[in-house]
């Protein structure tokens, strides 16, 4: 007999069952039986997860269940959806566990993807499972490792000597992100900058275009400007500078800079530690000092090397340069050179002109070392007076003027806009942007310098010295060249290794295995070795949204036909944290398969939307100190404490994380209250985009509400023979009440345009009115109304609304079912309640039809207040149509 009461424990499992024995939500590609090219296409993805040990929390289906809500409800508008799910799943922390455990890290990939993904599906999302992929299977990697291939074939993958971060204790490269303060993020280890031979690709080939294509996608402007600033376009001027004596002599270094026209203010150089002129420049009196110096720097991340608050340091290095601009018989034209650490190899060239008197940072430098400070542009007047010297406010601009020629660093500012230039013949009197032009026709006559743009964005760093990872389709050969293996070899396969530790040297765990490392030239016959490095885990997640078009297919990658009817993304759904690297990586890979005509469109994914953090309760104590939450006690009145020793403590808002004992298990959620109340929940919290608090309290409110839901169609009192049945005015069909008629289409106009919006929290509410309304006299609901409102109810809590549908008599699952359309007439209310004034004073309200003409306005309102006006004469009637009436007497 059918349970009279809602008990998701019963109802979710029986609908996930039917679902995936139906493969009900198996999206057919075109050519295969059942595609219907007549309907449009609704590509919607998540940015699939890595497949931790520890599972799910709650703040991870907060996407999923958005974009399952817009999955269901497109096919529920005709869409041809597809909505695929599959796993990031090389790694960095299954090779640390593996090496620390000595579990081989295919073992601990697959039973956590086992277990992420059963979390998952306990959670009712309509993925089509057929598409499933894993970056560790190689029937995956052997497209990723295909798509390497053309990258190398196109001149975009090389070898270099960079400097890289080197974790010691990871025994592996490591990118600038993933240090923090000269240590791994991971494992707190130390890290040092070596040169190390390494693969790269040439993403600074797309530089322009990664940049003026954002222009075209419907992103989150934060997101775009983050990936504007990555990318950092700069427009100036490449400038030589030779330099004067010592084993160097007469070698030219060129520095770029956007200010040109600052060339006769440059009192010094600087170098980048790493750059390889340093070594040349140096004297022998130098040396030691810049050797220690060197040595801290490669300790330093690039964020904190560029810091703005830091103290500034460096050392001369005992060399001397000749600014171009001046004669080499000026006492002007030698300057310094310095190196320091404010400088980066990876900008730029690795070297800057020093123009203390118009840049921050150099003046800084400049006057800690008390080096030259030359002005060789004038501020406007309006600046003078404002950054005056101390000893000269309320001083008349001439003398103002005057003041900044002799000593600009006196004044309460450095000047960086733009001005006139001064003390500059070249340019002497011309506005900035005038003078910048001059300036560098100036250098490119005499062959000293050219206009030119940069870029900060550097060349990807593709290597890692990590065992799990793609291995690269790359052998050597004895003279030292490098080619690609034969494309029949793919996929190149990880050997097995029961030793995948570090090595301890430089050289990656791949090392270690001697037999797979030797091999030969099909070519030639000649013998060679193959890469040892291995991919890093971005590769496998740059083109996943491809693969899932196709997954199958084992003669490419993905076929021409699908790829050209699905791409783009449509809708792309994931977490800001990824707004740089994951997609200009992806937007990289693309934009050259385009440029090979092995995709149809510019960009991946047209559209993209972050949600909001899902955070947690936490508690500090008066020192600041983290408690856990399970050393506090609630005393009512949102005072809590330490149960220990009573001590007051603040309730705060934070990250879930281990170490507080704030995360909560999506399992534990479901097995309480089940997966339709934590979809419900997460979405009802506040808009998708803001981050928001789990509060356990709130989660029974929305329980409830689905239990009310389930009462419009179901008998639940117990104590009734019928309990349990379909109500007895829902066995028939019928219209319902008229009322209830105009709360549905309210009800469905609302939830249609907030989902259109990706406003889930205020459709949840819409849904809640509707429910209000019917359970008034549920009597009166009709059957097509409850249809109506299951529909409406299913891309949100789809489990109970197939039960419903099943209950109300439909033997097929509702996923594919018209979504109710709704009529504008009926969402206006027939009748409106008005208020009505004398002397502005609230006297009564009338019931009118919401289409009342003013005479009839004004008769019911007099007919309302009759009492109010005896023994009174009207003086005059104000009506404001639909919203008031006033009656002013004498």
């Amino acid at each position: 007999m059918p349970s009279a009461k809602y008990t998701p424990s019963e109802v979710e499992p029986k609908w996930q069952n039917a679902w995936a024995e139906q493969k009900t939500f198996k999206t057919p590609n075109p050519g295969d039986a059942g595609f219907d090219a007549a309907k449009p296409k609704f590509y919607i993805l998540d940015m699939f997860p890595y497949p931790s040990g520890a599972g799910l929390h709650v703040g991870h289906p907060e996407g999923y269940t958005a974009t399952d809500i817009l999955a269901r409800y497109k096919r529920m508008r005709g869409f041809n959806v597809l909505h695929p799910m599959g796993w990031d799943a090389y790694g960095l922390p299954a090779e640390q566990y593996a090496v620390q455990t000595g579990v081989h890290p295919s073992i601990t990939t697959q039973k956590n993807i086992s277990n992420i993904k059963r979390q998952i599906q306990s959670l009712g999302f309509s993925y089509d499972w057929d598409r499933e992929v894993d970056t560790t299977d190689p029937k995956y990697y052997r497209w990723t490792q295909w798509i390497f291939m053309q990258l190398y074939k196109k001149g975009l993958a090389y070898l270099a000597e960079v400097p890289v971060w080197w974790c010691e204790a990871l025994g592996t490269v490591l990118a600038n992100e993933e240090v923090i303060e000269g240590r791994s993020e991971r494992g707190d280890h130390p890290c040092v900058r070596r040169p190390m031979k390494q693969w790269m690709l040439k993403i600074t080939a797309y530089a322009e275009r990664l940049l003026a294509d954002l222009e075209s996608l419907d992103w989150p402007e934060s997101i775009k400007i983050q990936q504007r600033n990555w990318i950092g376009k700069s427009e100036g001027a490449e400038v030589d500078f030779e330099i004067a004596g010592g084993a160097a002599a007469g070698t030219r270094m060129t520095v770029f800079t956007t200010r040109p026209d600052t060339l006769y203010g440059a009192t010094y150089m600087v170098l980048a530690p790493e750059h390889p002129l340093v070594a040349k420049v140096t004297t022998p009196e130098q040396q030691a000092a810049v050797k220690a110096y060197v040595v801290a720097a490669s300790k330093k991340s690039d964020l904190a090397r560029t810091e703005l608050a830091k103290e500034k340091t460096g050392v001369f290095t005992g060399g001397y340069a000749y600014n171009p601009v001046f004669d080499r018989n000026d006492p002007k034209a030698k300057i310094p050179i310095w190196i320091a650490d404010y400088v980066l190899m990876g900008y730029g060239t690795g070297a800057i002109m020093a123009v203390p008197a118009h840049d921050t940072r150099d003046a800084e430098f400049a006057v800690q070392f008390k080096l030259p400070i030359v002005p060789v542009v004038m501020p406007p007047d309006a600046w003078l007076k404002a950054n005056p010297p101390k000893a000269m406010k309320d001083t008349e601009v001439r003398a103002l003027r005057e003041a900044y020629l002799k000593a600009p660093h006196t004044f309460s500012d450095f000047f960086v806009d733009d001005g006139i230039a001064i003390n500059s013949p070249a340019m002497e009197g011309k506005p900035t942007p005038e003078a910048k032009k001059a300036i560098t026709a100036w250098l490119a006559q005499r062959g000293l310098g050219k206009a030119t743009v940069n870029y900060r964005l550097r060349d990807w760093l593709f290597s890692r010295q990590r065992y799990w990872g793609e291995p690269f389709p790359v052998i050597h050969m004895a003279d030292g060249s490098h080619k690609l293996i034969d494309e029949k070899e793919l996929p190149l396969q990880l050997p097995e290794m029961a030793d995948f530790k570090p090595t301890g040297t430089f050289e990656p765990p791949l090392s270690k295995a001697k037999d797979w490392l030797k091999t030969t030239d099909p070519a030639t016959g000649q013998p060679a070795t193959r890469e040892t490095n291995t991919m890093p885990q971005w590769a496998g997640s740059c083109w996943y949204y491809l693969r899932f078009l196709d997954a199958r297919n084992d003669k490419a990658a993905w076929g021409k036909e699908i790829e050209k009817y699905w791409m783009p993304v449509d809708l792309y759904v994931g977490g800001a944290e990824h707004a740089v690297l994951h997609l200009l990586y992806a937007r990289f890979w693309h934009k050259v398969l385009y440029d090979l005509g092995l995709v149809s469109t510019k960009e991946p994914f047209h559209r993209l939307f972050n949600q909001g953090l899902i955070t947690a309760f936490a508690y500090k104590d008066k020192t600041g100190r983290l408690i856990p939450t399970d050393e506090v006690e609630e005393k009512g009145d949102g005072v809590f404490v330490l149960k220990a020793s009573g001590e007051s403590v603040e309730q705060i808002v934070t990250k879930m994380s281990k170490s507080l004992r704030n995360v909560v298990n999506p399992d534990d959620v479901i097995k309480s209250h089940g997966a339709d109340t934590l979809r419900l929940y997460e979405m009802f919290m506040g808009p998708l985009d803001s981050s928001k608090p789990w509060n356990p309290r709130d989660v029974p409110g929305v329980h409830r509400f689905l239990q009310r839901a389930w009462r419009v169609v179901v008998e639940d009192d117990e104590s009734k023979p019928e309990a349990g049945q379909l109500r007895a005015n829902l066995k028939a069909a019928g219209d319902g009440d008229a009322e209830l008629e105009r709360a549905l289409h309210k009800a469905i106009k609302k939830v249609t345009q907030d989902l259109d919006r990706m406003a889930f929290n205020t459709a949840i509410s819409a849904l809640m009115i509707f429910v209000n309304e019917a359970l008034k006299d549920v009597t009166k609901v009709g059957k097509t109304q409850a249809e109506r409102f299951v529909l409406l109810l299913a891309p949100f809590a789809p489990h109970l609304a197939e039960e419903l549908w099943q209950r109300l008599g439909h033997a097929k699952s509702l996923a594919y079912e018209a979504w109710p359309p709704f009529d504008e007439k009926l969402t206006v209310d027939a009748t409106k309640e008005i208020p009505v004034q004398v002397n502005g004073k609230l006297r009564a309200k009338i019931v009118v039809p919401a289409d009342a003409s003013e005479d009839e306005l004004k008769a019911k309102a007099q007919e309302a207040v009759a009492g109010s006006l005896e023994g009174k004469a009207i003086a005059k009637l104000f009506v404001v149509k639909g919203r008031l009436v006033n009656v002013v007497v004498k």
